[in-house]
C-alpha cells in the first residue's frame, strides 16, 4: 500500500485503493483508435519495445514460479503490449494541485448529488441490505461509488494487465507493480474475471469502486452468490460490498459520522487544530465550539478539529470514521469530499462557511521551498519532501505563532512570501 502523509490540499495519490488522480473526477476513456486489440486464442503480439517482450518472458517464470499457470498467463497477455499512453500519465502528473475548495465544487457538485440521489432511488434496497450486514452507512458507500466512478459511468476502459504490465516494466514503482500485476492473475486464475473483461483506469484500480487488486484479493465480496466477485459488471451489488467490506474491516464504527462542521469562538486556541490532538466533545463544548448552525456538539466520542483551508475557511470536528476513510484514501480533501456528498445525497445543506478562494495553491516546488525556509529559520520539518504532512503543519504553526500569526498551519503563497522576506 503506498500512503501518503494527510494534507490539505489535494494531490494525486496512490492509495489502497483509488489509484488515480482524486476520486476520478474526470473519466479515463482513451479514444477508440487507442483500445486493446486482442490477438486470436493462444497468440502473443509482439509489441514495438523489444525490452518489454523480454520483460514479459521473464515475469512470465516468475509467475508461473507463485503459482499462476501457464495457461491463465499466456491468455492474460494475449494482445499485451508496452502502452506509452500509461507511461505518459504516470510520469505528467501535474505539478500543481488544486485547493480543497475547487477539488469539492467538483466531487460534491449539485450534478453529483443529483445522480447519486437517483442511484439511491434505483439501489435503496441493495444499499439498506449493504447497510445492515457490514454495518457501514449507506450514504457513505455512495458517496464513494461516485467519486470513484461517477456511480459507475465511468470505471476505466483501459486492460488492466497491459497497464500493471507497462507499469510494473517502467521500473520506476516496479515492485510495487509487479506484485500488483501477479494479484491480477490470481484474481484470473480463480475465474471471478475473464481477462477482457478486467479493465480499469490507466494505473489499475478496477471496477465500481477502483479496487487496486491486493484490496480485491483481501476484501471483494460475493453478495449476489453467484460464485464471483464481479466489481466490473453493470451489477454493482458485489463492488459495493467490497467497499463497505473494507471499511468495516478497517474499523468502521456503525452510527457514527465522519464529522460534522463546527463554528470556532472568538479567541480560539488554534493549536488545537490538528487531527493529532483527540478531545472529548465535552471539552470542545466547554471551549465554545458549536456546530456551524450555533447548535450543540453531537457527541460521538474522542475528535478532533480540521482545518482544511486554515482559519479563513470551513472547521470540521472530525470523529473515529473519518479515519476510517483515510484507509481508502489519505487526503483530507477526499475523506471530505465522501462525507459531505454522502450527507447531500441524503439531504444534508451544503458546507456554510467560506473558503479564501482567492488563495493559489503551492506547486510541489514551492512546498519544498516552504520547507527549506522553515528549516533555516528553526522550524525543522524533518524532511524536504514537499508534502505538507503533519510534521510540517506543525512546523508552520510554530512559525506563525513566532511572529504573532494565528497558528493554523495552513501552507499558501502568502506564507511562502513572508518567509521569504523574513
Amino acid at each position: 500500500m503506498w500512503k501518503f502523509a494527510r494534507r490539505t490540499c489535494l494531490v494525486a495519490a496512490l492509495g489502497l485503493i483509488g489509484t488515480t488522480a482524486f476520486a476520478r473526477l474526470t473519466p479515463d476513456l482513451p479514444p477508440k483508435a487507442r483500445a486493446l486489440k486482442v490477438a486470436p486464442a493462444g497468440i502473443r503480439v509482439a509489441s514495438a519495445n523489444t525490452r518489454f517482450d523480454h520483460w514479459v518472458k521473464a515475469f512470465r517464470k516468475r509467475a508461473l514460479a507463485r503459482g499462476i499457470s501457464a495457461s491463465v498467463y499466456d491468455r492474460a497477455f494475449q494482445g499485451v503490449q508496452y502502452d506509452p499512453y500509461v507511461i505518459e500519465k504516470d510520469r505528467n502528473q501535474s505539478e500543481f494541485t488544486k485547493q480543497i475548495w475547487e477539488y469539492l465544487d467538483t466531487a460534491t457538485s449539485q450534478t453529483r448529488v443529483n445522480n447519486g440521489k437517483a442511484a439511491y432511488r434505483k439501489y435503496r434496497a441493495l444499499v439498506r441490505r449493504i447497510e445492515r450486514k457490514y454495518g457501514v452507512d449507506r450514504r457513505v458507500v455512495l458517496a464513494i461509488w461516485g467519486l470513484e466512478s461517477a456511480y459507475g459511468t465511468h470505471m476505466g476502459q483501459r486492460n488492466t494487465i497491459q497497464s500493471l504490465a507497462t507499469l510494473a516494466f517502467d521500473s520506476r514503482r516496479g515492485k510495487f507493480f509487479e506484485s500488483q500485476l501477479l494479484d491480477a492473475l490470481k484474481i484470473l486464475q480463480s475465474g471471478d474475471v475473464r481477462a477482457e473483461n478486467m479493465t480499469g483506469s490507466w494505473a489499475g484500480a478496477m471496477g465500481h469502486t477502483q479496487f487496486i487488486p491486493s484490496s480485491y484479493l483481501v476484501y471483494a465480496e460475493d453478495l449476489r452468490g453467484d460464485g464471483r466477485r464481479d466489481i466490473w459488471g453493470k451489477d454493482p451489488a458485489d463492488a459495493l460490498a467490497s467497499t463497505a467490506n473494507y471499511l468495516a474491516r478497517h474499523g468502521w464504527i456503525k452510527g457514527q459520522p465522519w464529522g460534522v462542521e463546527v463554528r470556532l469562538p472568538t479567541g480560539f486556541d488554534y493549536s488545537q487544530t490538528t487531527a493529532r490532538i483527540k478531545k472529548k466533545v465535552a471539552a470542545w463544548r466547554a471551549m465554545g465550539v458549536r456546530t456551524i448552525d450555533g447548535n450543540r456538539l453531537p457527541d460521538y466520542g474522542m475528535s478532533s478539529i480540521l482545518l482544511p483551508a486554515g482559519a479563513r475557511g470551513a472547521a470540521f470536528l472530525i470523529f473515529h470514521n473519518f479515519h476510517v476513510l483515510e484507509s481508502y484514501n489519505s487526503a483530507d480533501a477526499y475523506v471530505i469530499a465522501v462525507g459531505h456528498l454522502g450527507d447531500r445525497i441524503m439531504g444534508g445543506k451544503p458546507i456554510k462557511a467560506s473558503w479564501p478562494r482567492g488563495d493559489k495553491a503551492l506547486s510541489f516546488k514551492q512546498k519544498k521551498q516552504l520547507q527549506r525556509l522553515l528549516g533555516r529559520k528553526g522550524f525543522k520539518t524533518d524532511k524536504i519532501d514537499g508534502i505538507v504532512g503533519p510534521n510540517t503543519i506543525a512546523s508552520i504553526r510554530a512559525f506563525q505563532a513566532s511572529i504573532g500569526m494565528v497558528p493554523d498551519g495552513y501552507a499558501n503563497t502568502d506564507l511562502l512570501k513572508l518567509l521569504q522576506r523574513k
